[in-house]
């Protein structure tokens, strides 16, 4: 495209065919404009000089639009939009709105809860009551690939950290979000089902284990509960290694909140071994952004909103513990 061309694309000009358009007659356009009929047709012919095409059909007494000036029409409503946008973008970033925020969360952590939480987020109104024009981002990450994504810079924030996973770096700030006791559970229909309390390790490892792959690309993958030399079914959420759990495919340690319902039904049966109970500690973290004039150092405001649901034990709870009545559920 010359610069002719390209600088012949206004704003104004765009508008200038919208209103055209719309009020279908150039008068009716001049009138809303507050210019003369005049003044109107000579910006009309200077974007067709400029474009080198006829944008309306002369031989009309109406407002009528040619193909070229219906796809400039079409185009031009559109980059307007795009404009639009933009501007209010830059002005919620002005004011301490982040353009996008991405938060990762393990696969232990509520969906139900995690989206009353988004749809809260959306109904957010800034002080001139409007959207907050952030983006949001939701990504399931687990174990170590959770902190290599906040380690990247691929999440803002991460819910679901586990002990161990997370270490001390400089821009990024841990907080506990609670405990989740895990429980040993097999198909009622698997050979342990029906095997004498307290079950050894060295009965264990004649099973096949069924265990969640650890997403990180670069960090050392985490594994939990696994024997050396056990046979493993590797898969690649906790829904799936319930359902797997559910058709024998394998037995394991399970979140005991995301399988109560399978267990209540007997879909799953909790088996008791000689090993200690198992608790897991959670956390979440952020990455802490360069200050800025009239915020807190290192929160915008999107993540100032996020950080404070977090700070409800309530929330927090139902982080870990609500999970019945999610689609999808293993009937």
């Amino acid at each position: 495209m010359s610069a002719a061309r390209r600088n012949a694309l206004t704003p104004e000009a765009l508008a200038m065919m919208d209103t055209i358009a719309r009020s279908g007659s150039f008068a009716a356009a001049a009138r809303e404009l507050g210019k003369v009929p005049s003044a109107l047709t000579y910006s009309v012919r200077q974007l067709e000089d400029a474009l080198d095409v006829l944008l309306f059909d002369r031989r009309s007494r109406q407002a009528k639009l040619t193909s070229a000036g219906q796809e400039l029409l079409e185009q031009g409503r559109h980059l307007l939009g795009e404009i639009d946008l933009l501007a209010n973008r830059v002005h919620r970033v002005g004011t301490g709105w982040e353009t996008q925020l991405t938060v990762a969360v393990d696969g232990v952590i509520s969906r139900v809860t995690l989206f009353e939480l988004v749809e809260s987020f959306y109904a957010v109104r800034t002080d001139d009551d409007a959207p907050t024009g952030t983006r949001l981002r939701i990504r399931t990450e687990i174990l170590a690939g959770l902190w290599e994504a906040l380690l990247s810079g691929q999440a803002d924030l991460a819910i679901g950290l586990t002990q161990g996973s997370t270490g001390n770096h400089k821009g990024i700030e841990t907080r506990p979000l609670g405990e989740i006791e895990f429980v040993f559970a097999v198909a009622p229909h698997h050979p342990l089902a029906s095997h004498p309390e307290p079950i050894s390790d060295d009965v264990l490892l004649r099973h096949r284990a069924v265990a969640v792959a650890d997403s990180a690309q670069r960090l050392a993958p985490a594994t939990f509960n696994l024997l050396r030399g056990q046979d493993v079914l590797t898969v690649p959420t906790v829904q799936a290694k319930l359902e797997a759990q559910v058709r024998c495919l394998g037995c394991g340690f399970v979140p005991e909140p995301l399988a109560r319902d399978l267990i209540r039904r007997g879909c799953l049966v909790v088996k008791r071994l000689t090993r200690e109970p198992h608790r897991v500690r959670f956390s979440y973290a952020w990455r802490s952004l360069p200050a800025v004039a009239g915020r807190r150092p290192g929160q915008g405001l999107a993540l100032r909103w996020w950080l404070k649901q977090l700070d409800s034990a309530t929330t927090r709870g139902a982080l870990l513990e609500r999970h019945l009545g999610l689609p999808g559920s293993i009937d």
